[in-house]
Parts: structure tokens; sequence; C-alpha cells
């Protein structure tokens, strides 16, 4: 029984941080070394992005609070607020955009409608909350109180992929299941200033953004184009467990991010890939890029380079991932989702086209989804 995400619908704080104003303020932090303000210059310049948006406005140099607590406009200064004041702004920034988000999908499937929403599944790692974003959801767009509930927290990049594989499960254990994803994560509350090449990395990289689905098992309707949920697989890769992880420090959470990863990704990523292609041995036979789409996780643009280079793909199968990171940076499990929203919105040139999908977190994981681009009006 094929599922379906009928809808796909993207939402970003209204405060945009343009990548080299960023830089500049960054790099020109008090307690820098002369190499870690090189660092910072290097990052923010190689890392192939133009904007980020931010739910903190106060990192806006247009902002002028009275009160700073993550920058101060008057001393030029990136400030260290605790976990708590980060958390806090977590709990009202966020349910905005998983409301925001949420809304948006359920508006954009036609013949749903909010009564038919069985299951809400939200994802996030950058914050907590009880009741949770789940909760939130429910209440704020008027769901059924019986929904059942479901929050994923603290996996990382790649998580978006169990969400979608769950609601794919409800949906074939339940035919009438309607299933709605949202992935929201505000990365840039845990930025901060150090000399630390990882967490100059993060800094250089991260930006806030939220995604929402409609997964049903339900019958399109209309032309508008879907994407289908063919297979999941999952895959830990022999190294890689200290080069990337996140932790949570008094000074809000604490990102690792190895400059070994990409390669990591290099050496594992065939591997990774072939327990989700086998489940289709035609494609498993074929070069990659005879696999039309490519809807990889931007963790950065040296990700991206390894995965190109590895795969053979061409630089048009890499646009989607380059184009959602040059805009909007790498916003952790959402991320992936914005990539999908790029070729869902490009018309397409035929009734069905396959996507290969993947993204990698902590462990080290790779998440790969096997998915179609249907286009009923075709």
């Amino acid at each position: 029984m094929p599922v379906y995400m009928r809808s796909l619908e993207t939402a970003v704080p209204p405060t945009i941080l343009v990548q080299s104003q960023a830089r500049d303020v960054f790099a020109a932090q008090p307690g820098l070394t002369r190499l870690g303000s090189r660092l910072v210059t290097t990052c923010f310049d190689s890392a192939a992005i133009d904007t980020r948006y931010t739910a903190v406005a106060e990192l806006s140099l247009d902002a002028h609070p009275e009160n700073p607590l993550f920058f101060d406009p008057a001393s030029n200064r990136v400030l260290s607020p605790s976990t708590k004041v980060r958390n806090a702004i977590f709990a009202t920034e966020a349910t905005k955009l998983f409301i925001e988000a949420g809304k948006a999908a359920v508006a954009a499937a036609p013949g749903i409608s909010l009564d038919d929403i069985t299951h809400v599944i939200t994802v996030s790692c950058t914050g907590f909350f009880n009741p949770g974003p789940d909760y939130k959801v429910v209440r704020a767009l008027g769901l059924q109180p019986s929904v059942q509930r479901y929050h994923l927290g603290f996996m990382g990049c790649y998580a978006a992929f169990p969400a979608l594989r769950a609601a794919k499960q409800f949906c074939t254990a339940d035919p009438d299941a309607v299933v709605l994803v949202i992935c929201t994560e505000l990365c840039s509350l845990h930025v901060r200033t150090s000399n630390d090449p990882d967490t100059i990395m993060g800094s250089a990289i991260f930006g806030d953004g939220a995604a929402a689905a409609i997964v049903t098992a339900k019958e399109p309707e209309g032309p508008e184009p879907v994407i289908r949920l063919d297979h999941f697989e999952t895959v830990l890769t022999p190294v890689g467990e200290e080069a990337m992880a996140w932790n949570i420090g008094d000074e809000g959470f604490e990102m690792v991010l190895g400059s070994y990863v990409p390669h990591i990704i290099e050496e594992h990523i065939t591997g990774a890939l072939e327990p989700l292609l086998a489940k289709e041995p035609g494609l498993a036979e074929m070069p990659y890029r005879d696999i039309t789409h490519w809807a990889i996780h931007p963790g950065g643009r040296s990700i991206l380079d390894k995965v190109e280079s590895k795969l053979e793909l061409t630089p048009e199968q890499l646009v989607p991932a380059r184009e959602t990171l040059r805009e909007y940076g790498n916003m952790s499990s959402a991320t992936v989702l914005f990539v999908l929203k790029y070729m869902l919105d490009r018309p397409a040139t035929e009734r069905e086209e396959r996507i290969c999908s993947m993204a990698f977190g902590p462990g080290l994981t790779v998440e790969t989804g096997l998915l179609t681009l249907v286009s009923p009006g075709l």
C-alpha cells in the first residue's frame, strides 16, 4: 500500500543573519586568539552560505534591546546566556514555528482537514519543554484531543527520517491514518564565541527553521505533485562516534562537529546506501547518477562535495542541497525537508521521478530514504 507525503511546507523566523555581517562580528570578539580570528573568517567564508534565519531577534544588527542577552550592540559583543535562558526562548519561539508550519501543511493538503489528523509527530534537538510541542500543536490547531502524539527529541540532523518512517508505519497499519510531522530547530540559540574549531564551525553554519508534512495512505487529490515514501534504512558507521555529538552545557548546547566527518561519510556512504537500494535490485545495479534526484542533508559544503565526488553525481543533482544551504544554512533535522520542498516546487518532466535522500548525525548515523516524486497532472 503506497503512503504519500501529501504536502510539505516550511517556515522560518523573521530575523535574517547575513553571513558576511555575522563573520565580521564573530571575528572581532574579545578573547579570540589570532588563530581563532582567522578560523572564524575561514569557516564563515568557506561555508557556501549567504543567509540564515534566527529566532533570536537581538542577533540582528538593527536590534537595540534594552537588556541584551545574546548580543550587545553597544560593545559589539556576543554574550553567553545560561542554558535556562536559551531554553526559555526555545519554548516560546519554537512553539510559534511548530504551529505555523503545521497549519500550513494541513492547509496545503487537498482533501485533508484538521479533523482527519490521527497522529502528530514533532521533532527537535535544540530545546525541551513539557507539555511539549506535540501538545502545543494539538491545542493551537484545534485537533481532536484523542490524536496520538509523539516527540522525537535530541536525535540531531537525521531525525526527519525516523519521523517519516514512523509516519509511514502508522499509515501502513491503519489506511485511514493521517499523520502530521513537524521538524523545528532553533540552532542559533546555542551560538557562542570561542577559539574551539568545532564551536566556530557551528556558529558559521547553523540556522533556524521548521518544516511540516502531511503523511497518509489516502490517494492524492488534484494535480499537485506529492512524494511517495517507498523505503527507509538506517546504518551506523563503524567509526565516528566521537566525531559528531551534541551535548548539554551550562551555557547552551555544545556541538561537536569534527573536521574528519566529511571523510568518514566519503568512506562509508556507498555501504550505507547498499541496504536501501537493495530494496529495488534494478536501482542497485545502475550508476548512482541515474537516480534522478538526490536530496542530501547539507550538513556543510565539504560534506556535499564528498557526496558528489564519491557517488559521481552531476552538479545539477546537488543544486537543491546547495541552494538550501546557501539560503538557510544547516537547520538540523528540518533541513532535508527544505531540500525536498525545493524539488516539489520545480516542474517535473515525468509522472514519476525517483529520489534518493540521506542525512547524517551523531553516531555517526546515516539515515537514507528512497522516495518517488509523483506528478498526477502529467
